[in-house]
């Protein structure tokens, strides 16, 4: 798994990387190319904003809710952390202020990165300022450590253990994948960063999404969490290009799909040349990004077409409840229904609904068998050595 390591010491012949180069960080990409594929993609958005404000406001509250739940989960899991979906769409749930029922209480580490992301999408239109990311990074962190290592949060990394790389590999046999700017150049790189990503210009704001994904990432301003922010500020350039805080699709989400392809293609244009072969001293990397972002543009198109499949949940879930308006349900009964249609790990059984809902075997079986009963439940067809239960949509 890729991780950020700190080395006391430095033996490894260095690379040349693209922020190294002369004109950095004046990048270039094929104008015309990618300009015809923003354009196409913008349609998809329109598209898909247009058929959300056709469903009335309590179907697009649950889309928005399922979209920032499934945001918030896989951009931690691309980077190998897993977080509990129950805690995460409670979170979300609470700080947006939605009426959701049997909601879980979520920890202090799952509220910061849902804070996070929150601010990144429903504060788009707000200046980026250090502070403003020095909070991110502070509610990434609320501990000050990084699993077990404590780490510089809220400023700007100092580098005082060594270069930071993106290194894989058992130890003793490391690769290097990319050493980011010297410490000392941090706080000048994000001047010049947090100074274009609040200007306007003629760039698509597309396009300008996936340069700020990729410029944060390669300056790496922090001891952690940058992959993380790096998403947030695409994400936040996005919703100012919809012009709207209502998230109907998640790139995070696509993005963990093709992980590996997403870490190979930033390390070809962190370390790589026009040619898109990898650097040598003799022959440096040049500023084209064009390979970037046109990975980053089909990112963005499968986001989008996936989004039908929210879509799909959230119409089912609405068409259940409408069918069952009249049924009489006890709290339990609708608390795990609820549980189920957020998306229920593993196989629901007698003795989980009984340990879920603190109640004896017997009073989780007759739970069941009158959801049963009602047409709401059926058994798994997969069988097994326990009898588990899942909805019955039709």
């Amino acid at each position: 798994m890729r991780r950020i390591v700190v080395y006391l010491t430095h033996k490894m012949r260095r690379s040349v990387y693209i922020h190294q180069q002369k004109n950095w960080p004046q990048l270039t990409w094929d104008k015309e190319a990618l300009a015809y594929k923003a354009g196409q993609l913008r349609y998809l958005q329109g598209k898909l904003l247009g058929k959300m404000e056709g469903l009335g406001f309590k179907l697009r509250e649950e889309a928005l809710l399922e979209t920032l739940t499934q945001d918030v989960l896989r951009s931690s899991e691309i980077e190998g952390e897993f977080l509990n979906m129950q805690m995460v769409r409670s979170s979300v749930a609470r700080h947006l202020g939605m009426n959701v029922p049997g909601l879980s209480r979520s920890d202090q580490y799952t509220d910061g990165v849902v804070e996070m992301m929150l601010d990144a999408t429903q504060n788009y239109a707000k200046p980026l300022s250090k502070e403003r990311l020095f909070s991110w990074h502070a509610a990434l962190f609320p501990t000050g450590q990084s699993g077990m290592h404590k780490i510089t949060v809220g400023n700007w990394r100092d580098d005082a253990m060594g270069p930071m790389q993106v290194v894989s590999g058992p130890m003793g046999k490391e690769k290097v994948h990319f050493e980011a700017p010297a410490a000392r150049l941090v706080n000048k790189e994000m001047r010049l960063f947090l100074k274009w990503f609040n200007a306007k210009d003629n760039t698509d704001p597309l396009l300008r999404s996936g340069l700020a994904h990729l410029w944060f990432v390669t300056v790496h301003p922090f001891d952690d969490g940058n992959g993380r922010m790096a998403r947030a500020l695409a994400d936040l350039l996005l919703a100012r290009a919809d012009e709207t805080n209502q998230r109907f699709y998640s790139m995070s989400a696509q993005i963990l799909t093709k992980r590996n392809a997403y870490y190979a293609v930033l390390e070809r244009t962190q370390k790589g040349n026009e040619r898109g072969k990898l650097a040598t001293r003799s022959q440096p990397p040049g500023l084209d990004v064009s390979e970037w972002l046109a990975w980053y543009l089909d990112c963005l198109e499968g986001a989008l077409k996936a989004t039908g499949k929210t879509l799909e949940n959230v119409l089912a879930k609405a068409n259940f409840w409408d069918k069952h308006a009249t049924t009489p349900l006890n709290e339990r009964q609708r608390k795990m229904l609820n549980k189920l249609q957020d998306g229920f790990e593993g196989k629901l059984s007698s003795s989980k609904w009984a340990k879920m809902c603190k109640c004896s075997h017997d009073t989780a079986l007759r739970d069941l068998q009158d959801l049963l009963d009602k047409k709401m439940l059926q058994r798994d067809a997969a069988g097994g050595r326990s009898t588990s239960y899942e909805l019955l949509y039709s």
